[in-house]
C-alpha cells in the first residue's frame, strides 16, 4: 500500500487535496492486487475508471463547446474522441509518474504493469472518477484540464494521434444509418496479462480483428484495419 506521504506527493502533482484519501487508494489499485489478497472487488478501481471516463467526456466536450463556438458538433466530436482516448490518456499519466503511484499484484508487478500504457490510462480516469466523487464537478473539471493541457494544445493544431473508431464511424455513417459494433472474439491470457482480440463489425459482417493488451487497444487497432483497408 501508498504511504501517506506518497499520497500527499500524487496529490500535489495533480494539484487536489482530498478530503477522503481512501478514494484516491482506489483509484490506484489494480484487480491483480485485489484478487491476490481476495479483497472485495469494490476494493479496485474499475467502478471508479468507469465513472472517471464518463466525467472526462464531459469535462472535454464542455471546454470544447465553449472554446470553439463556431465549430460543427463532427468537428467537436472527433476533436473529444482523440484527446480522450489510451494513447493520450497514458501519455499523460506518464507525464505525472502515475505508474510508480500504482497498486498492483505481484504478478502484474513482474509483468511490467506499472509502464503499460493501458493501465496507466485507466488509472487517469479512475483519478478522475475519484476527485468528482470527493469533491464535485468543478475540481473534476479543473482537474481533467490540468491534466490534459498538453495533449489539448496538441489536438488543437492536429498533432495528436487518430482516433480510428471514430474515423471509422464518419465513414460508414455517412450515407445513412449503419450498425457498427465491436466483440471480444477471445481473450488469452492470466487476469494480470490478458491479450484481446476483438472484431469490428458493420451490418452484421465481420470486417476487422484488433488485437490488444486492453479492449479499448484492440478495438481502435480492429477500427484503423478496416479504416485503412479502405473496404
Amino acid at each position: 500500500m501508498l504511504s501517506d506521504k506518497k499520497l500527499k506527493e500524487l496529490s500535489d502533482k495533480l494539484r487536489y487535496d482530498f478530503k477522503d484519501k481512501t478514494l484516491l487508494v482506489t483509484a490506484l489499485t489494480h484487480s491483480s492486487y485485489v484478487n491476490e489478497n481476495k479483497l472485495k472487488y469494490s476494493s479496485n478501481n474499475e467502478r471508479l475508471e468507469y465513472l472517471g471516463d464518463a466525467v472526462l467526456d464531459a469535462a472535454i466536450s464542455d471546454y470544447l463547446y465553449f472554446k470553439y463556438r463556431e465549430v460543427e458538433e463532427g468537428t467537436l466530436t472527433k476533436e473529444r474522441a482523440a484527446i480522450v482516448c489510451e494513447a493520450s490518456l497514458s501519455m499523460c499519466g506518464k507525464a505525472l509518474g502515475l505508474g510508480d503511484y500504482l497498486i498492483l499484484g505481484k504478478g502484474e508487478e513482474h509483468n511490467g504493469g506499472r509502464e503499460r500504457p493501458s493501465m496507466i490510462a485507466d488509472a487517469v480516469e479512475a483519478v478522475i472518477g475519484a476527485i468528482y466523487i470527493d469533491g464535485g464537478w468543478d475540481p473534476a473539471k479543473k482537474t481533467a484540464l490540468f491534466i490534459l493541457e498538453n495533449v489539448i494544445q496538441k489536438a488543437s493544431v492536429g498533432q495528436i494521434n487518430r482516433d480510428y473508431k471514430s474515423l471509422v464511424q464518419e465513414k460508414y455513417q455517412a450515407s445513412g444509418e449503419v450498425s457498427i459494433c465491436y466483440e471480444v472474439a477471445k481473450e488469452e491470457g492470466p487476469d494480470h496479462d490478458k491479450t484481446f482480440y476483438i472484431d469490428l463489425i458493420i451490418n452484421g459482417k465481420t470486417l476487422g480483428r484488433g488485437v490488444g493488451k486492453s479492449k479499448k487497444e484492440a478495438e481502435q487497432r480492429a477500427a484503423q484495419l478496416v479504416y485503412e483497408s479502405g473496404e
